[in-house]
């Protein structure tokens, strides 16, 4: 049960696997949605209203394996040999389909009339994560079998994979510390749809010589698949009401969690800024809905053994039920409601960015005490590096960015990026930012060289949104 759950799930995200990283969006002072990766930005906003499910729209997808053209390219090769050179042989334990979907709902930012210093956010967003681990040694078992493998121990930890779809429910408060200093801080309120994991598998499959038939083959597990949600999820769509049980869990009538986002902006010198940020600092206690199953126990079995003339006197005997029976009782396979605690994939951004040309003064986040810098905004000019950690089940995955921006006042803003990570080594991506009076428009690309082939690509994403803003 276990092992077909685990390979519905890693398919699943195989087919809508992503990848976290938002490195155009990170530190785009002119996007208001660029708050969310750092609650400490700099920012020239007076006020921005994101416009309802269309102010903040992402989705990535990634694969560090192979890619789909790998397995369906017209190259006259067996696709059976495709997938046992490319994904059998090719494919390590490590490689992965991981990621993100976001979809704001609301979101609202506002600088204090009683102290300018300080510039509060809050909103709704929806987000689903979901990573799934390549099992190399089920699949080989699964492709090849185990006839030809004789004492080769085939690894019950290569099963990784972990998934949840939340609302979160999010405050954030800006504040200008002093004349070089911007801290932030944004506290999260957890509500879980769904949520299901499987990360701390171990044991092992093997299969020697035996002593009453030819071959013995030995199971010792310590496996478990927590789910919480999903039961209900699967009986409303049963039911034809899926949307309305979506609905209620996302609006706290499921599991329930809280979070931390913290950020800063320091200003080196009038040119030269530092930022970084960490993000959903927090957990979900998943209590409701809760269904898990686990696989516990060792067992050595030889087969079905037929002992004559003994069997002869019970021909009605089903001796394939006790074989089954034998490895229930050695290795039980359960279930159970108990809760547990799921950790948010935790997220770290930081970056160096060297500003330069003519400030224009009108978009300078003016601090007038005396003495101090009036700000790094209104730079036509700005180039930088960016470093992404991300916290995953087999250790954290890292991605490192350069990147250039250029300002043509407030009307346009453009960024492009070069990004290397586990994905890809060619990553070149372009974000535009476009002001027309109190609308703002934004839509950003990532892995363009990809675009000419999608289908060779292990890598893609989009993000785009409307707002309506003013400045200070």
């Amino acid at each position: 049960m276990i092992n077909r759950y685990a390979t519905l799930l890693f398919f699943v995200c195989a087919t809508f696997g992503f990848s976290q990283n938002k490195q155009i969006m990170y530190d785009f002072k002119e996007v208001p949605q660029a708050m969310l990766l750092n609650p400490g930005i700099e920012t020239g906003l007076n006020m921005y209203v994101g416009v309802p499910l269309l102010s903040g729209i992402s989705f990535q997808a990634g694969s560090s394996g192979a890619s789909v053209n790998d397995f369906f390219a017209n190259d006259g090769l067996d696709i059976n040999d495709k997938i046992r050179e490319r994904a059998l042989y090719g494919m390590k334990p490590s490689d992965d389909l991981s990621g993100t979907y976001h979809l704001e709902i609301l979101n609202v930012g506002f600088r204090s009339r009683k102290n300018p210093d300080n510039f509060y956010s809050f909103g709704i967003y929806n987000e689903g994560d979901a990573i799934g681990y390549w099992f190399k040694d089920y699949a080989i078992l699964g492709f090849e079998g185990n006839a030809d493998r004789l004492n080769q121990r085939f690894d019950l930890s290569h099963l990784k994979t972990r998934g949840e779809m939340v609302n979160v429910f999010h405050f954030g408060v800006n504040k200008r510390v002093n004349n070089r200093l911007i801290v932030g801080a944004r506290a999260k309120l957890y509500s879980s749809i769904f949520s299901f994991k499987s990360t701390k598998n171990k044991g092992y499959f093997v299969t020697t010589e035996g002593q009453n038939n030819l071959l013995a083959s030995t199971l010792v597990a310590d496996m478990q698949l927590q789910t919480s949600g999903l039961n209900s999820i699967e009986e409303a769509n049963d039911n034809g009401n899926l949307g309305s049980v979506i609905t209620k869990r996302g609006l706290l009538g499921g599991d329930l969690g809280v979070g931390v986002d913290l950020g800063f902006t320091y200003q080196l010198n009038r040119n030269t800024t530092v930022t970084a940020s960490i993000l959903d600092l927090g957990f979900i206690m998943n209590s409701t809905d809760v269904k898990n199953y686990t696989l516990k126990g060792q067992a050595t079995v030889e087969g079905v053994e037929v002992i004559l003339p003994d069997a002869l006197a019970d021909p009605s005997r089903d001796f394939w039920q006790d074989l089954v029976d034998e490895v229930d009782g050695l290795i039980p396979y359960e279930e159970n409601q108990d809760s547990y605690i799921s950790f948010r994939p935790t997220k770290l951004y930081g970056s160096i960015r060297y500003n330069f040309g003519e400030q224009d003064r009108s978009m300078q986040d003016c601090d007038c005490k005396a003495g101090g810098s009036k700000g790094s905004l209104g730079f036509p000019n700005a180039v930088g590096g960016q470093l992404y950690v991300i916290n995953r089940p087999r250790g954290p995955q890292v991605a490192l960015t350069g990147f250039y921006q250029r300002n043509f006042g407030k009307a346009i803003s453009l960024k492009t990026t070069y990004t290397v990570d586990k994905f890809s080594y060619t990553n070149i991506g372009f974000g535009a930012n476009l002001n027309l009076g109190p609308v703002n428009l934004y839509a950003m690309a990532d892995n363009l060289i990809a675009y000419k082939n999608l289908a060779a690509s292990q890598y893609a994403s989009f993000q785009l949104g409307i707002n309506v803003i003013s400045w200070r």
